[in-house]
């Protein structure tokens, strides 16, 4: 089995910064992917930022030179450094990470619980 858990969420104003960590556990061979979402209130879940399995990373034009994505790979983390922020950026954000299971060396999605993220302007 494998877990992803986020942290770092919560409540900042209009202008500020977070920083959000997303951790993989488990039984885990590899990671390939590891994605970051963002689901507003009432709207459905959206790709932010993200590394390929190649190591390339991308983002959402509404996030570009405000957001980065960075990765750990010795710590199986995947960071989210959000600046510049605005209230459009309030909602839950949600780790996703394309990981190869020891147990049968099957790649497998899994998502995280996802962080709370409040901007106030």
């Amino acid at each position: 089995q494998v877990q992803l858990v986020e942290s770092g969420g919560g409540l900042v104003q209009a202008g500020g910064s977070l920083t959000l960590s997303c951790r993989a556990s488990g039984s885990i061979a590899s990671i390939n992917a590891m994605r970051w979402y963002h689901q507003a209130p009432g709207k459905q879940r959206e790709l932010v930022a993200g590394f390929t399995g190649g190591g390339s990373t991308n983002y959402a034009d509404s996030v570009k030179g405000r957001f980065t994505i960075s990765r750990d790979n010795a710590k199986n983390t995947v960071y989210l450094q959000m600046n510049s922020l605005k209230p459009e950026d309030t909602g839950v954000y949600y780790c996703n990470a394309d990981v190869r299971v020891i147990a049968n060396s099957r790649i497998w999605a899994y998502w995280g619980q996802g962080t709370q993220v409040t901007v106030s302007s």
